[in-house]
């Protein structure tokens, strides 16, 4: 893998609450100068980002029910819709995790339809859905219920974490998704990457995405 094609698997990532403007103007410039695939941002600063970006090939990626996906269908919906409408190119969207334990897959396949129903609709570039499924927060069978409801709901990734609730991606995690997705759906492998060889190790367990607030950190560890 060379640097270039590393560099695009990276959403470059600024979702803590403390966040500020000059902050996001940070992640955006370097995301620009090291040629991120993405900057990840909280929708608040959606518009922002769009400015900060324009004319450069970074995609804006945003996060939906953010952090514990207990927002209410129809709100998640609104909040899709209101990200693309601000500049949004990426949509990584967090389920419903109690009701998937639950067994309340119906629900859960509803809350992602509606995610991806909006995204589907036409706009000049393709909207990507992610699905956040909190693996370490999941056994098993219900990881793979999990993946199954998002293919089915016609999302394109399945992710592992929020990096705020349970322990961020883990190579098992990440080989299991892709092995259930096989390369029908992307899997982004997200939280606690904070090296190089955690990155490329998860890469080669699976990931097609990377989360990393620790990006430039990261490249700066590949050898010269």
């Amino acid at each position: 893998m060379t640097r270039a094609e590393f560099t695009k698997l990276i959403d470059h990532t600024a979702l803590k609450p403390e966040t500020t403007k000059d902050e996001i103007r940070r992640v955006c410039e370097e995301a620009c100068t090291f040629g991120f695939g993405a900057v990840c941002v909280s929708p608040l600063w959606i518009p922002l980002a769009t400015r900060c970006l324009a004319g450069s090939p970074v995609r804006i990626a945003t996060v939906i029910g953010f952090p514990h996906g207990n927002t209410l269908p129809d709100v998640k919906a609104y909040e899709a819709k209101l990200a693309i409408e601000a500049g949004a190119h990426e949509l990584d969207m967090v389920i419903q995790i109690g009701l998937l334990r639950a067994g309340n897959h119906g629900a859960v396949l509803d809350d992602i339809q509606g995610v991806v129903n909006v995204a589907r609709r036409p706009h000049p570039s393709k909207i990507l859905v992610k699905v956040i499924l909190e693996t370490s927060l999941l056994n098993k069978e219900e990881q793979q219920i999990g993946c199954q409801l998002a293919e089915k709901a016609g999302a394109d990734f399945v992710k592992t974490s929020t990096g705020f609730t349970g322990s961020g991606a883990t190579i098992e995690d990440v080989g299991f998704l892709r092995r259930i997705v096989g390369k029908r759906l992307g899997v982004k492998a997200a939280g606690g990457i904070r090296d190089l060889i955690t990155a490329l190790t998860l890469i080669n367990a699976g990931a097609s995405r990377l989360g990393c607030s620790s990006s430039v950190a990261i490249m700066h560890m590949w050898p010269s």
